[in-house]
């Protein structure tokens, strides 16, 4: 009988230079759903008459909002270390 080999996926020890469209399209959709994630909660919570739901709502528009930041922050360095880097 044939033995299988486990076969272990090759991992990054850091993400790959290069962003393909498929990469920024998915990048664009992730801002996307984070941008509208925070919208909604800011509206849903100020119609919002209970206090605790009310924060609460607040508390998960906040966290989209940390996220859609991060999100663009790592654009953005990612950027920025591909223009200083020299052309070959």
């Amino acid at each position: 009988m044939q033995q299988q080999q486990s076969q272990q996926p090759n991992f990054y020890s850091q993400p790959p230079t290069v962003v393909t469209v498929k990469d920024s399209l998915y990048f664009a959709d992730m801002l996307s759903w984070n941008l509208l994630a925070m919208k909604k909660a800011h509206f849903f919570a100020s119609q919002c008459q209970d206090q605790d739901v009310k924060t609460a709502i607040e508390k998960a528009g906040q966290m989209h909002q940390r996220h859609y930041q991060k999100i663009l922050t790592h654009l953005q360095s990612q950027n920025q270390a591909q223009q200083q880097q020299p052309i070959q």
